[in-house]
C-alpha cells in the first residue's frame, strides 16, 4: 500500500483526533523518508518525534530532524556581546536539554531506539537558529514531510497552542497536504519540500543550520542501552490481548478473566498509554470509571514488569472501601490507609511494602489506597519520598485536588498520573482547574451523560421540577444576607468580582437558608403522596457542609438533622412507610444493612439521606428521588443525577423530583425594587441553570420547559451574564 491509498484528513486536532494512531503511525508505516522540524530540541521532543517511526526505520527508511536550541536570555546576550564562542554556548544549551529524569518506560525505549538509529546513520539531527542584523534567535517552525517509495509525499505543518479556555491544556493542530491532491495541496507540498531542503542544506536566508557531532555522541552515550526495540509503537499504542492461562501468577495487577471492558474503556486506556500514562478520564457517574482506572493500572503494571508502586486516593472512607471491593479482583492486595482503617497496622504495612520493594523481586509491586486527608498527611508524604520505583498516582473525584491543601502534593515524584472525575472543572475556581489539567494532562476520554443514557449505560429518567418559595421570614433574611454580601465584593486574579472571606461565610449562611426552606416539607407531603406504597424511594436533604481537608468524612450537624428528622417523621409516622435515615452518623455496618434492605422487595421503602450522592455512595436501586437539596454547584447536581440513574434490575427509568427554590412567587416579581430583583437573580439564575440541565436530557423535557419560560419572562432574562458575577 502507498500513501495515496490511505484515508488522510485535511486537519488533525489532538483533543479530537488521536494524532499518533490516526496519522503518524499509519503514514510512517508506508514511508521510506521522514523529514521533520520539531521546534525546540529536548529529550521530550525527541520522544514525541519517535512515535510511529519504528516500522519505517526497521525497513531501512531515512529520517532527518531539524530542531532549535532553547537559548536563555543570558545565552543570547552572551552571543550578542561576543563573550564566548556561539557554537559552544549552543552546544551547552543542547546538552542541558538531555535528561532522563522522571521519564517513563516507553520514553526510555524510544530514546534508546533513536540513539541506535543515530549510531546506524539512519537518523540525522541538525540544529537550526535564526540570525539577522538584530542578532540571534530561535527557529521554532513545526512541519514535516512523509514520502513513500512511489514518490508520493504528505506535507504537514502545525503548532502547539493553549486552549481558548486557558486551562493550560496543550494540544497539537496539524494541517495536511497531499502531493496527489488538488492544485492547492500540490503547491503547498512543493513549497514545504523546497523549504525543508533549503533549511537542511543551510541555504535558507536568515536561518543557520549546523551539525553538532558532540550532541549526537552524547545522545548515543546517554540513551543507547541495548538493541533497538522496533515493536515499541505496537506495544504502546495497540491494546494487546492477554493469554487466559498465564504460566506464572503475576506479581502485580491484571484484569481478571470475568471482567470484560467496553470498547470505550479500552480506547480510554489506549489513549492514556499514548500520552505516556498521564491523563484524565472524564466519565459520567455510573459508566465504569473505577474499572477503567483499574484496567489502566493493570496495563501499566504489565508493561513495567510489575515494578510499580500504585497510590489510589479517594475523598471519603466509604469510597476507599468501595474501591477495595474492586481492587482485590485485579490481583491486588491493597494497603488501606485512613483514620479508622480495618487494617489497624496500615502504617507498618506501608513502610514494609516500600522496604520490600527495594529488596525482594517478588514484592516489587504494591498498592496503597487512602483518603485525601490521609494522603496529604506528613506521614504518608514522607513515606512516598522513600519510594524509589516508578509511582502511579490515581486520584478519584480529582476535582478536589485543585484545592491548595492537596495540590501542593502533586509533583514530579509521580511519573505516571491518572485523574478520574465526572466533573473535573472546579466551580468558581479557574486557577484550581488549570492546575489539574497542567499536572494530569489532557482528557483521554470524555464520556458524557447524554452518551451514557443513549448507550444504555445509565437509565433514562423523567424530570419534575417542584417550585417552592421562601416564606416571609426567610425572604427577609435572604435579602439581608444578600445586601451584606454585596458589601463584601473584591476583585479576583482574573479581574472578576469575588467575595472576601466574610462574604463567603455569608454565602454559606444564605445557601443553608435556601437548602432548609420550610415550604419544601409542605411540598414533599403533596408530591410523595402517590408513592407511599412504592419501594426504592430516596429523599435527599440539603446541606452546605464541605469536607474538611484534614478529615476523612463530613459530619452531619444539628441544622442538617432538623430537616432529616422532619422528613423521616412525615414518611414514617404520618404516612406509615418503612423508612431509614442514611447519614454520617450511621456506622458503615448500619449503612450496609440499610442498602441491603433497600434492595429487597419487602424491605425498606425509602431512605432519607444527606450527602451520600455527593460522596459517591452506590445505591443503584433508586427509582424515584425527591431532591430537597437546592445546590447551585453544577459539579454537585450533575453527580447527584448520575447516581440516581445507575442501572438496576427491573429499573426501566428513574424519576427525579427536584425542589426548585425561588425567592418569591413569579407573579410578585414585577413590583420589586432594582436591588431586590438583583439579589433574586443570584438564586434564580442558578436554579434556572439546573432546571435546564436536568430537563434537556429527560424523557419529558416539556414538563420543565414551561417553567423555564415563565421564570425568564418574569425576571426578563434573555442572555444572562455568568452567574458567578451575580451576588
Amino acid at each position: 500500500m502507498s500513501l495515496a491509498n490511505l484515508p488522510i484528513k485535511a486537519e488533525y486536532r489532538s483533543l479530537i483526533d488521536n494524532v499518533v494512531q490516526d496519522f503518524y503511525i499509519p503514514l510512517l508505516n508506508q514511508a521510506t523518508v521522514y523529514k521533520r522540524a520539531v521546534g525546540f530540541f529536548s529529550s521530550t521532543s525527541l520522544v514525541e518525534v519517535s512515535k510511529g517511526i519504528a516500522a519505517m526505520a526497521q525497513k531501512g527508511g531515512r529520517i532527518q530532524i531539524v530542531a532549535s536550541p532553547y537559548l536563555s536570555d543570558e545565552d543570547i546576550d552572551a552571543i550578542r556581546k561576543g563573550y564566548e564562542d556561539r557554537n559552544k554556548i549552543i552546544e551547552q544549551a543542547l546538552l542541558s536539554q538531555l535528561s532522563d529524569e522522571h521519564l517513563d518506560y516507553y520514553s526510555m525505549e524510544r530514546l534508546n531506539l533513536l540513539a541506535n538509529l543515530i549510531a546506524e546513520s539512519i537518523l540525522d539531527i541538525r540544529i537550526a537558529y535564526t540570525e539577522n542584523a538584530k542578532g540571534i534567535g530561535m527557529y521554532h517552525e513545526k512541519m514535516g514531510l512523509i514520502e513513500d517509495a512511489e514518490g508520493n509525499c504528505v506535507a504537514f505543518s502545525g503548532s502547539m497552542n493553549e486552549s481558548a479556555t486557558a486551562m493550560l491544556i496543550n494540544y497539537e493542530t496539524i494541517d495536511v497536504f497531499r502531493s496527489w491532491g488538488d492544485t492547492n495541496e500540490v503547491e503547498r507540498v512543493k513549497l514545504k519540500k523546497a523549504a525543508f531542503a533549503s533549511i537542511w542544506s543551510d541555504s535558507e536566508p536568515n536561518i543557520k543550520v549546523l551539525e553538532f557531532p558532540k550532541i549526537t555522541e552524547a545522545l548515543i552515550e546517554k540513551y543507547r542501552k541495548k538493541a533497538p526495540n522496533y515493536t515499541v509503537d505496537i506495544m504502546q499504542f495497540q491494546h494487546r490481548q492477554r493469554t487466559k492461562s498465564a504460566p506464572v501468577t503475576p506479581v502485580g495487577a491484571r484484569i481478571p478473566a470475568d471482567i470484560k471492558l467496553h470498547d470505550y474503556q479500552k480506547d480510554a486506556i489506549a489513549a492514556w498509554v499514548g500520552e505516556n500514562y498521564r491523563g484524565i478520564y472524564d466519565m459520567a457517574t455510573g459508566t465504569g470509571k473505577t474499572f477503567t482506572g483499574l484496567g489502566s493500572i493493570a496495563k501499566l503494571s504489565e508493561d513495567l514488569n510489575d515494578d510499580l508502586a500504585v497510590i489510589i486516593v479517594c475523598p471519603y472512607q466509604h469510597l476507599v472501601d468501595q474501591w477495595v471491593e474492586d481492587i482485590v479482583r485485579f490481583n491486588i492486595k491493597p494497603i488501606i490507609g485512613y483514620s479508622s482503617s480495618p487494617q489497624k497496622d496500615w502504617k507498618k504495612r506501608l513502610n514494609k511494602a516500600i522496604l520490600d520493594q527495594k529488596l525482594r523481586p517478588e514484592k516489587r509491586f504494591f498498592c496503597f489506597v487512602s483518603t485525601n486527608a490521609t494522603f496529604a498527611s506528613t506521614y504518608v508524604q514522607d513515606q512516598i519520598n522513600k519510594i524509589r520505583s516508578p509511582i502511579l498516582l490515581v486520584v478519584d473525584e480529582a476535582h478536589n485536588f485543585g484545592a491548595h491543601t492537596y495540590a501542593k502534593c502533586l509533583d514530579d515524584r509521580f511519573t505516571y498520573r491518572l485523574a478520574l472525575s465526572a466533573t473535573l472543572e472546579r466551580h468558581h475556581d479557574e486557577e484550581g482547574t488549570a492546575l489539574l489539567y497542567d499536572f494530569f494532562g489532557k482528557k483521554c476520554i470524555e464520556y458524557l451523560m447524554e452518551r451514557a443514557i443513549g448507550e444504555d449505560k445509565l437509565t433514562k429518567y423523567k424530570y419534575y421540577p417542584v417550585v417552592v418559595h421562601l416564606n416571609e421570614d426567610e425572604l427577609e433574611k435572604y435579602g439581608q444576607l444578600s445586601y451584606e454580601m454585596s458589601r463584601c465584593l473584591t476583585t479576583g486574579k482574573n479581574g472578576k468580582p469575588k467575595l472576601n472571606k466574610r462574604g463567603e461565610i455569608l454565602a454559606l449562611q444564605r445557601a443553608r437558608l435556601v437548602a432548609g426552606a420550610s415550604e419544601k416539607l409542605t411540598a414533599l407531603r403533596e408530591v410523595i403522596q402517590p408513592y407511599i406504597h412504592d419501594n426504592n424511594l430516596l429523599v435527599y436533604c440539603g446541606a452546605t457542609n464541605v469536607l474538611d481537608d484534614k478529615s476523612d468524612y463530613t459530619p452531619t450537624d444539628s441544622g442538617d438533622l432538623r430537616q432529616i428528622e422532619a422528613v423521616t417523621n412525615i414518611l414514617g409516622n404520618e404516612f406509615g412507610m418503612k423508612v431509614a435515615r442514611f447519614t454520617a452518623e450511621e456506622s458503615m455496618e448500619t449503612r450496609t444493612i440499610i442498602k441491603e434492605q433497600f434492595q429487597k422487595a419487602d424491605g425498606l421503602q425509602a431512605i432519607v439521606a444527606i450527602k451520600c450522592l455527593d460522596e459517591g455512595v452506590n445505591i443503584p436501586g433508586i427509582r424515584t428521588a425527591f431532591i430537597l437539596a437546592s445546590t447551585t454547584n453544577p459539579k454537585e447536581y450533575i453527580q447527584r443525577r448520575g447516581r440516581v440513574l445507575r442501572k438496576a434490575s427491573g429499573k426501566l427509568f428513574a424519576e427525579i423530583y427536584d425542589f426548585v427554590t425561588l425567592p418569591r412567587p413569579l407573579d410578585s416579581v414585577s413590583g420589586l425594587t432594582e436591588d431586590q430583583a438583583h439579589w433574586d437573580l443570584s438564586l434564580v439564575k442558578r436554579e434556572l441553570d439546573r432546571i435546564m440541565e436536568f430537563g434537556r436530557l429527560s424523557m419529558n423535557p416539556m414538563d420543565s420547559q414551561q417553567l423555564i419560560w415563565d421564570i425568564k419572562d418574569a425576571y426578563h432574562i434573555v442572555d444572562a451574564k455568568p452567574v458567578e458575577e451575580e451576588f
